[in-house]
């Protein structure tokens, strides 16, 4: 594999490659995992297929690459690993693309572009003060949100700059990038690698990260979802779930206070399936304006357990989040202002999507009673994430 600072490296035992050690299917891996039933009536899936898709960083080719399994269809590009387009069926079998993102390369270059369908890293979300201490070091990160640095920093983030293609086949691409001592400020030198899969309208992500020196690391996916498809309005008539008794509030900057608390007797409180439209106009007061907010997934982490859960029912399309991390991030796109335009022409605007975002804690790495996010030499860093797209 070529790294993203030109040398060869293995992610892996020594002599093999991550696509050697990739984590078994969903069922062997957590065999007590609860996904809903397999789809036995699907086609066989298509040929995966490649095409130019631009050029990155450097000048750097980059290539559009797209999985089909006879109900999902997902394109890929090497560019920040990202998710360009996610097409599924609704009850009546009208295909539709569910994830806002851009017809080229353009716009994900364009530095107004929200992560669209990103990978995210080396740290998702948000370090406070930009600085963190660790080992009785003081590390100071690029300040990219005000004073503080928001998911792995500007130029050397990993959905800024072109991975490397480990593996690619019909139900699967598997990237790779390094990530160089002192990028964004963040020590060590990274090996990351992600493996995205697909089979029976299941889309597993797959991560896993070495290190040279202790680090923080914490990596997700930017997914911004809207499944009446595209081009679509707000997502007021979807109904959203989250399976978490408890979360991580935030101050003014939307960094954690450092406690964990419950959502019971909340807006917060999302445990039963409610319309976005409702739980919009009960947090109209929260100056967040909607809601992004970490919430402690129920369950023990490191075990794939259901995280969330959304139904658009004017289409039938479901979307369900299943994720071995300890948190997932819930964001309905308070931010888009309509000045990102994607695909089709589409001016995204305010509440019109919304992100499950799997993920360690935010600013854990300054949080002493938050789960550690500290990855060390001789460890591995492991994140299994599956998005299913359904019927509801």
């Amino acid at each position: 594999m070529r790294g993203r600072s030109g040398s060869w490296f293995v992610v892996g035992r020594a002599g093999s490659c991550l696509a050697d050690e990739i984590l078994p299917t969903v069922s062997a891996a957590c065999p007590d995992a609860v996904l809903p039933p397999a789809r036995n009536h699907l086609q066989e899936g298509t040929p995966l297929t490649v095409s130019p898709f631009g050029a990155g960083p450097e000048g750097r080719d980059c290539r559009r690459f797209g999985l089909r399994d006879g109900h999902v269809e997902v394109d890929l590009t090497d560019y920040g690993a990202t998710l360009v387009a996610v097409r599924a069926p609704d009850r009546d079998g009208r295909m539709a693309d569910v994830l806002l993102g851009h017809d080229d390369l353009a716009g994900y270059l364009d530095p107004a572009n929200p992560h669209l369908g990103a990978t995210i890293g080396r740290v998702a979300n948000r370090i406070g003060g930009a600085r963190f201490s660790l080992d009785e070091h003081t590390f100071t990160l690029a300040a990219n949100h005000g004073p503080h640095h928001l998911h792995g920093g500007e130029a050397g983030a990993l959905d800024n700059v072109v991975w490397d293609v480990v593996s690619a086949a019909d139900d699967h691409v598997e990237f790779a990038v390094v990530s160089p001592d002192g990028d964004e400020g963040y020590p060590g030198r990274l090996e990351v690698g992600v493996r995205f899969e697909l089979a029976d309208g299941r889309l597993s992500l797959d991560f896993r990260a070495r290190t040279d020196a202790p680090t923080p690391v914490n990596l997700t996916s930017h997914g911004y979802f809207n499944l009446a498809g595209e081009p679509a309005g707000r997502i007021d008539d979807h109904e959203l779930q989250v399976h978490a008794a408890a979360y991580t509030p935030v101050d003014g900057e939307l960094i954690p206070t450092g406690e964990v608390a419950e959502v019971a007797g909340t807006p917060l409180d999302l445990r039963a399936p409610t319309r976005v439209a409702d739980a919009l106009a009960a947090q109209a007061d929260d100056p967040v304006g909607g809601f992004d907010h970490n919430y402690v997934v129920d369950g023990a982490p490191g075990r794939l357990r259901p995280a969330a859960r959304v139904v658009h029912p004017p289409s039938g399309r479901s979307l369900e989040l299943l994720t071995d991390q300890p948190g997932v991030q819930v964001y309905t796109g308070n931010m888009l202002d309509g000045s990102v335009v994607g695909r089709g022409g589409v001016a995204y605007a305010r509440h019109t999507a919304f992100c499950l975002e799997p993920q360690g804690f935010p600013d854990a790495v300054n949080q002493p009673t938050f789960p550690s996010i500290v990855l060390r030499p001789g460890e591995e860093y492991r994140h299994r994430s599956v998005y299913v797209f359904g019927l509801a």
